[in-house]
C-alpha cells in the first residue's frame, strides 16, 4: 500500500494542546554537575530547551507524515531529580490537527541534546555509558480547545 498523508482540509480549525515527557538517567555526579552549572559544553537546560522549541517547530520536516503546522506555542520544563533529568514539553497550534508529535519530537530533541552535553561524564573506562538511558517519552495529555 503506498504511503499517504491523512486529507484533513474538511476538519475545523482548533486550539490544540499537546504534552510529552521523558527521563534521563545520568550518574549523581552528573546531575549535581548540572545544577551546579559546572558541565564542560556549558549550561544543559538551556541549550537543551532550544534545542526543543527548533526539534518541535521542523517535526514535519523529519516525519514523513506530519502535516506542516502553525505551532503558537513550545515550552520546556525540566524537572532535576537525584537520578536524571524529566523533561516535559507542551505544544499548541490553532488548526486542523493535533500536535502530539510535536511534543514527543521536543522532548525527544531535549533529552538527546542533554546527552550530549553531558557525555563525557557518563562514560566509563572503556567509553561507553552503562548507566545512562532515555526511558518513558509519552504523550501525557493531548486536547482540543475550542472557541
Amino acid at each position: 500500500m503506498p504511503a499517504k498523508m491523512v486529507d484533513i482540509s474538511t476538519k475545523n480549525d482548533v486550539i490544540r494542546v499537546a504534552v510529552a515527557e521523558g527521563f534521563i538517567k545520568l550518574r549523581k555526579e552528573t546531575v549535581k554537575a548540572i545544577k551546579e552549572g559546572k558541565t564542560p559544553k556549558g549550561d544543559v537546560l538551556n541549550t537543551a530547551s532550544i534545542a526543543a522549541i527548533l526539534a518541535a517547530k521542523k517535526t514535519p520536516e523529519i516525519i514523513p507524515m506530519c502535516h506542516p503546522i502553525p505551532i503558537t506555542s513550545v515550552n520546556i520544563d525540566f524537572d532535576v531529580g537525584d537520578e536524571g533529568v524529566k523533561a516535559i514539553c507542551t505544544v499548541k497550534s490553532v488548526g486542523k490537527t493535533g500536535v502530539e508529535m510535536e511534543a514527543l519530537t521536543g522532548v525527544s530533541v531535549a533529552l538527546l541534546t542533554i546527552w550530549d552535553m553531558v557525555k563525557s561524564m557518563e562514560k566509563d573506562e572503556s567509553g561507553n555509558y552503562p548507566n545512562t538511558a532515555i526511558e518513558w517519552i509519552r504523550v501525557v495529555e493531548k486536547r482540543k480547545d475550542f472557541f
